[in-house]
């Protein structure tokens, strides 16, 4: 991804903001968006797993898939 981006400096010549087209924006806010759902669908299926890991250890009566979705 090339992108014309703009520096704009201080008196002193440091960088103080960054600038860029605004279409080429919207294109990095969809990327940044994409990344955080494909990391918070990550984040619950690591969920999910553990707590699936922490049923098939407990010993005892385990409630069917059916009475779940009945509960709801």
């Amino acid at each position: 991804m090339k992108i014309a981006i703009q520096y704009v400096n201080d008196i002193n010549g440091n960088i103080q903001a960054v600038q860029l087209p605004l279409t080429e924006w919207e294109k990095v806010l969809n990327k940044l968006k994409k990344y955080e759902q494909a990391l918070e669908l990550r984040s619950d299926l690591k969920e999910a797993f553990d707590q699936v890991a922490v049923l098939k250890k407990q010993k005892g009566h385990k409630q069917t898939l059916n009475d779940f979705l009945n509960e709801l």
